[in-house]
Formats: C-alpha cells, structure tokens, sequence
C-alpha cells in the first residue's frame, strides 16, 4: 500500500515550529487584549458569493485561488481565502454593527489554491484585526501602534520598518486606475503573461509584480499621489501626525497597493532584512542526577505557578549531566536552572545562561530568583553576580 502523505502545500507542524507558533501568539494575544479587542470565530466555509461579493470577482482570489465545490443541495461553497469579509458577515448577521463601533480579532487557517513555492502555502495560518465603525486616521495610528508594541513583545523591533501608504477614497482610487490604465495599455504587449491577465480586470496589482521586466516599465508609471482628493490627503497627513506623536518611525511607499476591492486609505507593510528569529523558551531546569529529579519537577511548577509569563520546561528525559546540558543548549532556552547535590543541601538553584553574550553563571535561592524574574528576563549582557539569598 502506498504511504498516504500530507497534501502538497498544505504542511504538518512539527513540535519545535509549534511551539515557536505559540509562543508568538500568547504575546499577540497579550497585545490585544490590552488594546481592548474581543476575540470572534468565523466558520471555515461560507458561501461563495460573499467573497465573489466582499473580495472582488476581478480579484487573483476569486479568479484562480479558491477551494470551491457544491455540498450534496446543490448549494456553492468556498474554504475561506481571507477573513474579513467573513467577520463582516459575521456582523452583520448578528447585529454587531447598527449605531456601534467594533474592535475584533480572529485566527486560524485560510486556503488559497496557489502554486506551492517557498513561503506560500494552500493552507496557512492568519491573525486578523478588524474595526467597524471608525472613519478617522485614528484608528489606523491605534493599530500601527498595536504592531509597533507586538514587535517589542517580540523583541523586534529594530530590524523591522514600516512601508506607509495610501489608496485615498473610492473616487481616488478609481482615477488612479484609469490614469494607470491609460499609461499601461500602450505597453501590454511587453507585461508578464500575470500582469498582461491582470490590466483590464485588477490593474493595481500589477504594481505588485516581481518581475523584473515589468518592474522597470512601471519606473515612469503614474504616481498614485497625483489622484488622490483633497479628503484623502487630509486623512494621511493626519495619520503621520499620530505617528509622529507615538514615535513611530515609517517611510512612504507609494508602490505599496492592495489587490481587494475593498481597500481604501492607509495600506501599509512591515518589512525586514534580517529573519527576526525568538527563542520559544526562556528557562530549562535539570538536575544533574536521576536522584534529584523529583525535586527538579518541584522546581519547575513552582517558577511555573510565580512566573506565568515564563516559558518553563523541565528535563525528564534520563541521561548523564554531560548529555543533560546538551538538551538543555539545543531547547533554545536562554537559561538553564541546575539542581546539584551542593544546590540540594544549600536550598539554592544554579543560574546557567546558555546564550551568547549573557553573563556567567550565578546561584540564587528560589525566592530571591523570583523576585527578580518577576518583571520579565534581564537583557543580555546584564550582570547577575554572585549568590543571592
């Protein structure tokens, strides 16, 4: 019998990638319930009018990247590509948006039948965020703010920057298509075979292009800045006034466009050069002999139970100390915990950091640990000293 594999693009996560998932969500999480958004649940199939409706028919989505099939009525179904339009049916259906405003926030996996290629997959995992019932550039300050705090959460924060744009009104967007349109058709003969397909139908898009040839044709293309109303230059220099309020450091990019017909004002990208890795974990505790290992165990729960924001794991899997601290260095923690027969018999725990640029290794006792863990790790390179009682 042949070996039943996962479906190509759509990939298993394995415990180490897993966690890392994790990790990162407890802390947007975190993020977003100090913003004030409540947490929503959406189906995975709707109806396939809604995205033909809400995402645009002229969109790659509804063109060529949707799961759809008819269940046994008759009736045409989609796997959801995208989460917005859902969450406004959502609303509406259920009265969340009739004289109200709303801050939601939903997760889970959507499914786009694409080319499976590195970095894109058929089914993928998204966090959204959604606001109802705002009109002002404030809100969008809000949310960049949000992202600027969830990637010091992260620890981030300096190897990303914030790509600002706008796609003004309805009425700018729609001259901005004509007058891209018009500098476009003379050339169609010389676009990629994707963007030749897209020009009458979703034009914007073709300024996403990676191709290199149509790159440069785009070089003298229009600027979208010239077709924006007098309303929607009112509303992005009022958006850089918030962020320049908040600290928020960001550059203009006027090639950052949004292919769904719905979009419209501030679109915006957080971009990187470096790949902004974190450690999941941030303690392993050991003993170093089978013996104590109860104890080790006791240990854990307890750091477990006074320092919840902690990602804590606790060696249980035998060996020699030499192989121990070899599993402690490859969990990614950033420090490892020892339990010895001197730490035993002094009531003390062995602070070992096992990444590079920490200070050496200390000794504490458990309660004094605590209290200086309790508003998070130190920063690397900070100083730990000797035993602390």
């Amino acid at each position: 019998m042949a070996k039943i594999q996962s479906i190509r693009g759509m990939p298993d996560v394995l415990p180490d990638a897993s966690a890392m998932r994790l990790w990162v969500e407890d802390r947007l999480q975190a993020v977003l319930a100090r913003y004030g958004y409540a947490h929503v649940r959406m189906p995975l199939v709707e109806s396939t009018a809604l995205f033909a409706r809400g995402v645009g028919d002229g969109t790659d989505i509804v063109e060529k990247e949707m799961y759809t099939f008819e269940d046994r009525s008759g009736e045409s179904l989609t796997l959801r590509p995208e989460g917005t339009a859902g969450c406004v049916r959502l609303c509406e259906e259920h009265g969340l948006l009739y004289n109200q405003t709303q801050r939601l926030w939903y997760q889970g996996p959507m499914f786009r039948y694409e080319r499976p290629q590195k970095g894109r997959y058929r089914q993928f995992e998204q966090l959204g965020v959604e606001c109802f019932g705002f009109s002002g550039p404030a809100i969008d300050a809000e949310l960049l703010g949000l992202c600027a705090d969830f990637w010091s959460e992260l620890g981030v924060q300096d190897a990303l920057t914030l790509e600002l744009n706008t796609l003004g009104s309805p009425e700018s967007r729609a001259a901005y298509r004509e007058a891209l349109l018009a500098y476009l058709r003379p050339l169609a003969d010389q676009l990629d075979e994707d963007s030749r397909r897209r020009l009458e139908r979703n034009p914007l898009r073709i300024l996403d292009s990676k191709v290199p040839e149509t790159q440069a044709l785009l070089a003298d293309a229009p600027d979208l800045a010239t077709c924006l109303d007098e309303a929607s230059r009112v509303h992005f220099d009022a958006l850089r006034r918030y962020l320049d309020a908040l600290a928020i450091p960001y550059v203009v990019n006027p090639r950052i466009v949004r292919g769904l017909d719905y979009y419209t004002h501030t679109v915006f990208e957080w971009t990187t050069t470096a790949p902004a890795e974190a450690a999941p974990l941030d303690v392993y505790v050991l003993a170093l002999e089978e013996a104590h290992s109860a104890q080790a165990l006791a240990l854990g729960q307890r750091l477990r139970q006074a320092l919840p924001a902690l990602a804590i794991q606790v060696h249980c899997s035998g060996g020699k100390a030499k192989a121990r601290f070899k599993k402690a260095d490859a969990s990614g923690a950033r420090y490892a915990l020892i339990l010895g027969e001197r730490e035993i018999a002094e009531g003390t725990v062995a602070v070992k950091p096992l990444r590079e640029g920490e200070a050496g290794q200390s000794t504490w006792t458990l309660p004094a640990l605590v209290d200086h863990w309790r508003e998070g790790l130190p920063s690397p390179n900070s100083t730990n000293g000797s035993t602390r009682r």
